[in-house]
């Protein structure tokens, strides 16, 4: 083991990842793999991805370029087969005989009708780590239910309702917003099955759904209501119950949010910060609890004084006297900042003048591969079916049939 770890490049060399999923969460899981230099080939129907045509699209925002396919789908060699033909069937087979993940979100029935279910995988190839993922869990009434991180991730879990204050509509939740997330519990439960394999030389079934992960991002708000906890709607702003830990806006129009726990020590700080002395002395807010019990007050006060600067200038002040508070940033924001810069959260791609978001893990010692540039629909089919031993006989009736694209 020690020899060949020892001219591997990147820690997941050699590794072949079969990614038979759509939209975000499982393919993203695939995507995080290839970043450490697993090979992930991607099945596609004919038509391509559905994900392929999330973007640019009303709504969204606009660009010459296909962004969620680019940022989802890197690194990846793309083939569009019919899996629905005798050709297609053939070829997932050869692809799964000597795969070591296989990763999907197809409904179970689609799954058990075309073969690639997993205990039909299995049979095939005992070593196999079956990635299943769904919108709602692979039991009960709503198994079969198609589910997106918007609905099952994000309004089935609470989460929808608890930001938003009393009386106001349902907040939406961004692109993606649970998907990326929950892609980690997706490539957490692969490499723990990989960690088992190992031991055991066996492979395994990784089930994960989008309401699983929604109600484990809001589990500080369901454990409370498992408690049999009562629940007071969310307030609006300037009736928040810490005058500390809110929102306030600055000159500019920019808003920026303070997080002040330690008070006792910080309170005097952010009194001279802002240059208001008289709240020092003010008896409503000399205490924690003064502060509590006259926060909407106090949330009058620090709106008058943050208004009276830029966000820059707070930015700065704030920071000197290390007071916690973070800037409310526009996404437009994002692509500069320096610390996303620095650390590496923002990287080019090795084939393109842009830049991508790199996976939110770094191993001590282990390199990532330079992103490369998301495939086009069946950029790789012919590449890929030679690997697997077919000859060209066989792909140019193959492509006749449109078996393959």
């Amino acid at each position: 083991m020690e020899g060949s770890l020892s001219v591997m490049k990147h820690l997941f060399d050699g590794l072949k990842i079969i990614d038979c999923a759509s939209f975000i969460a499982a393919p993203a899981a695939a995507t995080i793999l290839s970043d450490f230099g697993a090979e992930v080939i991607k099945i596609e129907p004919p038509t391509g991805d559905a994900y392929r045509q999330t973007g640019p699209a009303p709504g969204q925002p606009a660009t010459e370029h296909n962004f969620p396919w680019i940022m989802d789908s890197r690194n990846k060699r793309s083939i569009a087969v019919d899996l629905a033909t005798a050709d297609g069937e053939e070829i997932l087979r050869r692809l799964s005989a000597d795969a070591d993940v296989f990763i999907t979100n197809y409904p179970m029935r689609v799954r058990e009708k075309l073969g690639f279910d997993f205990a039909t995988l299995e049979r095939l190839n005992p070593r196999l780590i079956y990635a299943s993922f769904s919108g709602y869990g692979d039991k009960g009434a709503e198994a079969e239910k198609p589910g997106f991180d918007t609905t099952a991730w994000w309004a089935r879990s609470g989460m929808m309702d608890a930001v938003r204050a009393a009386g106001a509509p349902p907040a939406r939740s961004t692109g993606g917003m649970g998907d990326h997330p929950t892609s980690l519990a997706v490539l957490s439960g692969i490499l723990m099955a990989l960690y088992r394999r190992e031991k055991t030389g066996q492979g395994a079934e990784v089930t994960s759904s989008l309401i699983a992960s929604g109600i484990w991002a809001n589990a500080f708000l369901v454990q409370a209501a498992l408690c049999g906890a009562e629940f007071s709607p969310p307030k609006p702003r300037e009736l928040a119950s810490n005058a500390l830990a809110t929102f306030y806006q600055c000159r500019d129009g920019l808003w920026l949010i303070l997080s002040i726990h330690n008070e006792e020590r910080l309170w005097p700080e952010l009194v001279a910060c802002l240059e208001r002395p008289d709240l020092a002395d003010d008896p409503r807010f000399r205490t924690k609890p003064d502060r509590l019990a006259h926060a909407r007050a106090l949330i009058d006060e620090l709106d008058a004084a943050f208004s009276t600067r830029d966000r820059a200038d707070w930015r700065a002040r704030l920071n000197a006297r290390g007071i916690l508070f973070e800037i409310v940033a526009p996404v437009t924001d994002v692509p500069n900042d320096p610390q996303a810069l620095q650390n590496d959260i923002l990287v080019p791609f090795a084939d393109s003048d842009l830049k991508t978001v790199n996976s939110p893990i770094w191993i001590s010692g282990e390199d990532k591969v330079a992103p490369r540039m998301a495939p086009d629909l069946g950029q790789h089919t012919d590449e890929v079916l030679r690997e697997i031993g077919f000859g060209e006989a066989d792909i140019a009736r193959m492509r006749a049939t449109k078996a393959v694209v």
